[in-house]
């Protein structure tokens, strides 16, 4: 990572842009505030006048990231969609998508180690970003009369764990273990055999 100055603006938003730069090529235990402040050419004192840690960056940067994905979610699953169905595909495609654009934001999420419940604000918007994909399965559920069908918050969960795993194992893994699939297909397929497995969608041809 090429060493950058830093002049004025925003210090506290420079040190959590350079850590995602840093989480990403080093993983997000291999780097320190020393290490950060050097690269934007200030004093090691000054980013404790915002963090007093290392991991209060990586606590701020997953929030952030959590922020961005929950706005990709709701736009995802925007209400214009033809379909129920296809507003809640899109809100699954839009989990590999975050994670293909937003590395950075992503390990900090989900690979540092980082509790969810770190923070009030981490919390906040970690339940916006899982209340998106849960109002999604409300929606498609909404006025099916097929029996055992989990709660909405269940199913949101389960979609929300496929999806993780495909990204963890397909889509960001080393070459040698991706799938002869892509991510993409995967997830669609993944998401329309649960579904008929729960009876919310036909089989093919009925």
């Amino acid at each position: 990572m090429a060493k950058r100055g830093y002049h004025h603006g925003n210090l506290k938003q420079a040190l959590v842009d350079v850590a995602l730069e840093m989480i990403v090529e080093k993983g997000p235990g291999s780097f320190s505030i020393t290490e950060a402040a050097k690269h934007l050419g200030v004093s090691s004192a000054a980013p404790y006048r915002h963090f007093s840690s290392k991991e209060e960056i990586v606590e701020e940067a997953a929030r952030q990231g959590y922020e961005i994905f929950a706005d990709l979610l709701e736009f995802a699953a925007d209400g214009g969609k033809p379909s129920p169905l296809s507003s809640f595909e899109a809100a699954c495609k839009a989990y590999l998508a975050f994670a293909t654009r937003n590395p950075g934001h992503y390990i900090a999420m989900f690979e540092s180690g980082i509790s969810v419940n770190a923070s009030p604000a981490l919390a906040h918007a970690a339940r916006r970003a899982k209340s998106v994909v849960e109002q999604a399965a409300r929606t498609l559920v909404a006025g099916h009369e097929v029996a055992h069908i989990p709660p909405p918050a269940m199913i949101g969960d389960h979609i929300w764990a496929i999806s993780h795993g495909i990204v963890e194992l397909y889509a960001r893994g080393p070459e040698g273990l991706r799938s002869q699939f892509s991510a993409e297909e995967l997830l669609e397929t993944g998401i329309g055999v649960y579904l008929r497995g729960l009876g919310v969608v036909q089989p093919d041809g009925q």
